[in-house]
């Protein structure tokens, strides 16, 4: 998730040198894309993610900043500090909390899932089960470990294949029957390549999408004109989007602004999803998003 943190933006100077390398046509649709916004946004605005009905904060709360081996930035908080985090931001409207087995945020998660309508969250998560047995036992786990009877969202994490959708066959059939049961809501993959992106746009499958988008490129599966491209498939596909990497993993902590116009601006995500650390950098995010216009 990218990490957030209060700097002041550097204006349109820093992002003409930083985008030196890029065709006019690029920059044109860049600058379009940061600095036309008509529109007022809010964090807190209701979204539907795609053709699955639900709907949620157009800011998710990431809790894997740097999230692997099972801890995170956010983790780091403790459960204490990470469930005061998420509940302060759904006392602000965000209603989405975005978990991950790798992060280890299950607990932490849990415990500002207990006072909070759970009707009223989207709570997803993500394994990194790639058969059907290790699916199986993840999905009971998780629902034990975030003391939930069903699961919003529930992502393969981190697919790289160009043939994922053939090659963990058996861990999709096992999410698709969740999702006919009622135990989930949702499934869909985080892609970290641009085969797997093309891959999860080509499979009907895939119902959710979290995709790593920026104006520079930074930490994504090619470069924006590209990634773009492919969402622009998804979304007519009617596949709910969910940006992340949107500050390029803190590579731009001094231009937050200009990178939430660019998210925004595009037209493309449903939602995205930003990890803040801090009340602070959550209420500063919430205030940049809310001026963005």
């Amino acid at each position: 998730m990218s990490h957030m943190t209060r700097r002041t933006f550097f204006g349109h100077a820093a992002f003409g040198a930083a985008t030196a390398w890029l065709t006019p046509r690029s920059l044109a649709e860049r600058l379009t894309a940061i600095a036309g916004l008509t529109q007022k946004f809010s964090a807190a605005d209701t979204v539907t993610l795609g053709h699955t009905g639900i709907q949620t904060s157009r800011l998710a709360m990431g809790t894997g900043t740097n999230g692997v081996g099972h801890r995170s930035n956010q983790t780091s908080l403790g459960v204490g500090g990470l469930s005061r985090l998420l509940l302060n931001g759904n006392d602000n409207g965000l209603r989405f909390f975005d978990s991950a087995d790798s992060y280890g945020s299950h607990p932490h998660v849990a415990e500002a899932l207990k006072h909070v309508d759970r009707t009223k969250v989207t709570v997803l998560t993500k394994s990194w089960a790639r058969d059907a047995s290790g699916m199986k036992a993840d999905l009971e786990r998780f629902r034990r470990e975030l003391g939930t009877e069903h699961l919003d969202i529930v992502l393969m994490h981190c697919v790289t294949e160009l043939d994922w959708t053939t090659r963990y066959r058996g861990a999709m059939d096992v999410l698709s029957e969740a999702k006919d049961k009622g135990t989930i809501r949702a499934h869909g993959c985080s892609c970290h390549s641009i085969e797997a992106l093309r891959a999860a746009a080509d499979s009907p499958w895939v119902d959710v999408d979290l995709v790593r988008i920026n104006p520079i490129g930074s930490h994504m599966d090619a470069d924006p004109d590209t990634v773009i491209g492919v969402i622009r498939k998804m979304k007519a596909a009617g596949k709910g989007i969910i940006g992340m990497k949107i500050l390029g993993q803190g590579d731009l902590r001094t231009r937050q602004d200009e990178a939430l116009r660019y998210a925004l601006g595009l037209g493309l995500l449903d939602a995205f999803t930003i990890g803040a650390e801090s009340i602070d950098e959550q209420r500063d995010l919430m205030r940049r998003i809310a001026a963005a216009a």
